[in-house]
């Protein structure tokens, strides 16, 4: 509120005829005056904000005036936004109290200090913090980032820490509204120690393990975050609520990666603040399980017709580590034969193995074998003399589609013994090339290959139908066939050509019947209408 006596020309102007003005570009409306006697009158400013400079003036001018004309005296009006935020924080020793608050938010007066004054009661908060007569002041020292910071040590845990930030100008003073911190409710625990992370051998879960710090001495939550160890870390969260809890399993998609693992920890009634994040824990890569299978294998026999041996090698790729869990020692080529019984063979980490077929039946199986022990679920393979003569594939066709795949497809003829699966090998012809195979499943009359063809070489391809009892004949063709090709190329551009002709039909016939209409109209507008000629008035044409 302003008061205001005006005098003119050694005459007191009354009261009721005093107006306001700010800035001498706004008049205050007359609502805000009010008489406080024949000479004063009074105007009041509620819903102030806070003043912004403009320009050189760092203020707002009240003027006091009569109805004809204003005094070129004025009164300076300043708006300081005290509602200054302040806010604390104690370590996780319980040691000290540290808060701090912005001076930037403060539009202060030149020559104005700031300075935070406090008041500890001996015990909590009261429902209002008001300003206590009885304060101290507290030092504190600007940072780079603009903010006050002042540490209280030592410190009460539940004493109540009423504060304000008091401003002081030559003009006068002004109070923050006072904020009340109880040093106990503002906690911010130390991380957890001793974090672990492994991968649990035969369940296959990622657990975390660690030990709660030793303050604060309430009850705490503990969040988890995990990801794949790398430049950039894809966080995944996991919250334990359990306070006595010290570890935790999660379900994790790669069993056989490394995984990165931090913990921190709040008060679990929600006060205070989350700890730091403990340093990262990472998992070691090991076998947790048995493989789940052992590899595919199939074989390429030489046969020795002086000898009469047959040499069989087998071949097999090296198991991926979710198959293998997470590692291979060792494979192990197990035989059976009705003459020697069983008996295993230690092939180490070779993918491929040589052995002599002599008897009519040799059957083999591949293990592979990790630090836990040897793959349960395994392929058998059965060699046998007389199912090898044993023919059961009627046809055999191969139809390149382009250079990177090509279509088998085959026909079957009736046989009685149960099929497991089809093996198609390929190479190309009349070279020492790789023999490249793979299995197909029993219910299938095509497959495509999905290969590097190189288009002018001739390739072999090779269908063998396995059964329980053994591997049957096989069905072998030496190339691509010629006819075929030209056959599907023929196909191919019947399928271009065939639409073509059937639009050029369409677009003839509507050219043909837009050049009728159009020769018809043209035809019958030359010829002359008889009804409008002087010499046939009067006749009747039709």
């Amino acid at each position: 509120s302003f008061h205001c006596i005006y005098k003119s020309e050694n005459e007191i102007v009354s009261s009721k005829k005093i107006v306001w003005w700010l800035n001498l570009a706004e008049k205050i409306p007359p609502r805000q005056y009010a008489v406080v006697g024949d000479r004063v009158s009074k105007v009041t400013f509620a819903h102030l904000n806070a003043t912004k400079p403009r320009g050189k003036f760092t203020y707002d001018a009240v003027y006091c005036c009569n109805q004809q004309e204003c005094h070129h005296r004025y009164a300076e009006l300043y708006v300081i936004d005290v509602n200054i935020n302040i806010s604390c924080e104690t370590d996780g020793y319980l040691t000290k109290m540290t808060c701090r608050w912005s001076a930037n938010a403060i539009q202060s007066l030149m020559g104005s200090t700031l300075q935070l004054r406090y008041h500890r009661s001996s015990l909590y908060c009261s429902d209002v913090p008001s300003i206590h007569p009885m304060s101290q002041p507290k030092d504190c020292h600007l940072q780079r980032d603009g903010f006050y910071e002042c540490i209280f040590q030592p410190i009460f845990l539940l004493s109540g820490y009423t504060m304000w930030i008091k401003i002081n100008h030559s003009l006068g003073s002004l109070d923050s509204p006072p904020t009340c911190v109880v040093p106990d409710s503002v906690v911010k625990p130390l991380p957890p120690s001793s974090v672990k992370a492994e991968i649990t051998v035969e369940i296959g879960l990622l657990k975390i393990s660690w030990e709660k710090p030793v303050f604060p001495e309430n009850n705490l939550k503990f969040q988890i975050r995990y990801g794949l160890n790398g430049k950039e870390v894809q966080w995944k969260m996991y919250e334990v609520y359990e306070a006595k809890s010290k570890s935790a399993s999660v379900l994790v998609p790669d069993l056989c990666a490394v995984y990165a693992v931090q913990v921190r920890c709040r008060r679990l009634d929600g006060l205070g603040y989350w700890s730091n994040w403990s340093s990262p824990a990472y998992t070691v890569v090991m076998d947790i399980k048995v493989p789940t299978r052992g590899p595919e294998f199939w074989r390429i026999i030489n046969e020795d017709t002086t000898k009469k041996e047959r040499n069989v090698t087998l071949l097999w790729k090296p198991l991926m580590k979710n198959d293998s869990l997470c590692s291979v020692r060792k494979y192990v080529v197990k035989h059976h034969t009705s003459r020697n019984g069983t008996w295993s063979e230690d092939v180490g980490n070779h993918t491929k193995f040589t052995f002599l077929w002599t008897e009519q039946a040799h059957s083999v199986t591949v293990l592979a074998v990790n630090s836990i022990g040897a793959s349960f679920v395994n392929f058998n393979l059965t060699f046998s003399w007389l199912m090898s003569k044993v023919n059961s594939v009627q046809s055999l066709s191969a139809y390149p589609l382009n250079s990177s795949c090509v279509l088998l497809s085959w026909t079957l003829l009736p046989s009685d013994y149960s099929l497991m699966y089809f093996v198609t090998e390929w190479k190309i012809l009349n070279e020492d090339s790789e023999v490249k195979w793979l299995r197909i499943p029993p219910s299938v009359k095509k497959y495509y290959i999905h290969d590097h063809f190189i288009p002018i070489e001739k390739y072999q391809f090779s269908l063998y139908p396995v059964f329980m009892e053994g591997v049957g004949k096989p069905k072998i063709i030496n190339s691509f066939p010629q006819d075929d090709i030209e056959k599907h190329q023929h196909d191919a551009g019947l399928y271009v050509i065939v639409p073509i002709i059937i639009s050029s039909s369409i677009l003839l016939l509507g050219t043909l019947l837009i050049s009728h209409q159009r020769m018809k109209k043209l035809f019958w507008e030359d010829v002359p209408n008889p009804k409008n000629c002087s010499w046939a008035q009067g006749l009747n044409f039709q």
